[in-house]
Order: C-alpha cells, then sequence, then structure tokens
C-alpha cells in the first residue's frame, strides 16, 4: 500500500532506487489551475506546461492563484541538481556553435518539461560552467555536444541519482 505522503512513481517498490527525490516537487497538488508569474507557466491537471493562451486567459482573473512553479523557484534558491563543465581549446575555437546547441537542446527539453532549465551559464576561467533544474537536462546537454562536436565525456551520478556530474573536454 502507497503512504499517503507520497507520489506516485517515487516508491523504492522492489528494491529500485527513488525515481524522484526532488524536494522542489508538492508532496500534495496544488489547487487548480495555478501560474508561474516568472516563467508564464500552467499547472492544470497536476503537470505545468507551457501554454501562452491559457496563461493569458488565467492571468485575466484576479482569483487564480500565483504560484513559483518548481524550476524558478530551483532558479531563484541557485538549487541545481546538475551540473556540466566544458573545457578545452575547441571550446573557445566554436564558443557561440556550442551555447546554440546547448540553448536548443534545453528548448527541446522544455517543450516537454516546461520544469526543466539551464539556471546558469557562465565562464570561469577556462571553463564553460552550466547548472540545471534536472540532473537528467546535464546529462543530455552533455551527450548531445558529444554526439555533434565529439570530444571526451564523463557523466557521474551520486548515488541516490539526486545529481549528475558532466565534464566534457576536447582541444584543437
Amino acid at each position: 500500500m502507497q503512504k499517503e505522503s507520497e507520489k506516485f512513481g517515487i516508491s523504492d517498490k522492489r528494491g529500485r532506487c527513488k525515481t524522484s527525490n526532488d524536494p522542489y516537487l508538492p508532496g500534495q497538488g496544488l489547487p487548480e489551475p495555478v501560474i508561474c508569474p516568472e516563467c508564464q507557466a500552467v499547472y492544470r491537471n497536476k503537470r505545468w506546461y507551457i501554454d501562452a493562451t491559457a496563461y493569458e486567459k488565467l492571468a485575466a482573473d484576479t482569483k487564480v492563484v500565483r504560484h513559483l512553479c518548481p524550476g524558478c523557484h530551483k532558479i531563484k534558491d541557485g538549487y541545481a541538481e546538475g551540473y556540466v563543465t566544458l573545457r578545452g581549446s575547441y571550446l573557445w575555437a566554436h564558443e557561440t556553435e556550442i551555447r546554440n546547441i546547448l540553448k536548443n537542446e534545453e528548448r527541446k527539453a522544455m517543450a516537454k518539461n516546461p520544469l526543466v532549465r539551464i539556471m546558469r551559464m557562465e565562464r570561469e576561467g577556462e571553463e564553460l560552467l552550466i547548472e540545471t533544474t534536472e540532473e537528467k537536462l546535464a546529462e543530455h546537454l552533455g551527450r548531445a555536444l558529444n554526439k555533434a562536436h565529439q570530444g571526451e565525456l564523463k557523466v557521474v551520478w551520486t548515488d541516490d541519482h539526486a545529481i549528475c556530474r558532466v565534464t566534457w573536454h576536447r582541444e584543437g
């Protein structure tokens, strides 16, 4: 029997690791509908999605609840679940193209789930550091970049799959 506080899909049934341990996902559903004032996502049927038309209609109603979606909340709090580190002279020779690949992959992922985002993408020294709101996005970004530009890719997950660290390197 499922505990009342657990949501479907996050139990450790049959000894498997939890599919989600995200502290920003509410244990109970929110009163529907809800809109996020930051990213303009709409919460309906226990799911966040992007729909500009629905948002405009709901935003006009002053009784509709406004609440930060988990993605915006993570960005506000600086809570990253994925870390991508890119290195090498090839990166800086192709920086614009690589940044475009990463932003396009983020856009595709957000079309499926608006909570999946790149929180920051900044150059620090000779590295390009990227933080993501979801661990799987970090892995996806690394694999997409490696597919397009080859290089050395390393993906490391924590034991509980809560954090993913990706490094990519290519010289010349």
